[in-house]
């Protein structure tokens, strides 16, 4: 449990530091435009990269937490086995929905390995790898909450 809480505060701290790379990078733009008439190049591929990661790592928090949107007009009123089924149904679907998640970002990352940003000359396969992270991550969470309910553990409706 220790080590899941350290997981998910490495991750928040991520979050903070995207997100203050995202604002240094606007705002001191903006800054350097109106007060002397110049700016960082690389201010726009920079917090657009970070927004990509933030983005990333944000949904994968919320999908280890449970707070992703979801549809449970059905769900939420159904019980026992049923209610089971349905989970298992969901889970699938969303293991599908992974795998061509996982399977796109993967070619995209292999694709940005030879090509590079205009300004910051980083390789493409950094933003491509913020999405596969993400769909790995999200993976292996939906295999641990399948172990966790064939276990017998509390599952949320």
């Amino acid at each position: 449990m220790k080590a899941l809480n350290a997981i998910k505060h490495l991750a928040e701290g991520l979050l903070a530091l995207c997100l203050l790379g995202m604002v240094v990078a606007v705002f001191g733009n903006v800054v350097l435009r109106y007060v002397w008439g110049t700016g960082w190049v690389v201010s726009e591929e920079l917090s657009r990269l970070l927004f990509v990661w933030l983005v990333s790592i944000a949904a994968t928090l919320t999908f280890a937490e449970g707070k992703h949107l979801g549809f449970d007009l059905v769900t939420a009123r159904l019980s026992g086995k049923p209610a089971a089924a349905m989970r298992w149904l969901t889970r699938a679907l969303i293991a599908l929905a992974l795998y061509y998640l996982i399977s796109g970002a993967w070619t995209q990352v292999l694709v940005g390995m030879n090509s590079h940003s205009p300004v910051m000359n980083y390789p493409l396969s950094l933003a491509a790898g913020a999405i596969f992270v993400m769909g790995i991550c999200m993976a292996l969470l939906l295999v641990v909450q399948a172990v966790a309910e064939l276990r017998g553990a509390e599952v949320a409706p």
